[in-house]
């Protein structure tokens, strides 16, 4: 299993998990498992406390409300946010309901595993821990 940075105009970019194992994938993204996505976000413009709180409270979405997440405000126009929950393109819709457009979208982490300093299209092999780590969480 090897990790790649990854980029694509337009949609969102960052670490993306490249295996053969079609299993450990499809435990590892089960979404009732609430393993942690971590994401850098920046909006089209400035946002605040309030913002921060409706987006980690929850918000409805796609006929249901998301699950709380952790949001930190790393600028005026930007934030961390660590999800355990994938609806589809679930943070362009959780900003569009508040009146916000995402115009960067990059996931930093998936679990245990950093996308660290890799460059777009630069891959890593995960290091025995973090294999580990990933293969015991799919059980």
């Amino acid at each position: 299993m090897v990790v790649r940075e990854y980029k694509a105009k337009g949609e969102t970019t960052g670490l993306l998990l490249l295996t053969n194992d079609g299993d450990i994938v499809n435990k590892l993204l089960r979404a009732e498992n609430g393993h942690e996505k971590e994401y850098e976000v920046r909006v089209d413009h400035k946002i605040d406390d309030e913002f921060r709180a409706k987006m980690e409270n929850g918000l409805p979405i796609l006929g249901t409300t998301t699950l709380p997440c952790k949001v930190r405000i790393t600028g005026p126009h930007t934030f961390n946010i660590i999800l355990k929950q994938g609806l589809n393109r679930q943070i362009r819709r959780m900003c569009e309901y508040l009146g916000y457009r995402v115009t960067r979208l990059r996931r930093i982490r998936f679990m245990n595993v950093e996308l660290g300093n890799l460059k777009s299209g630069e891959l890593r092999k995960l290091t025995p821990s973090e294999l580990h780590k990933l293969l015991e969480a799919a059980g």
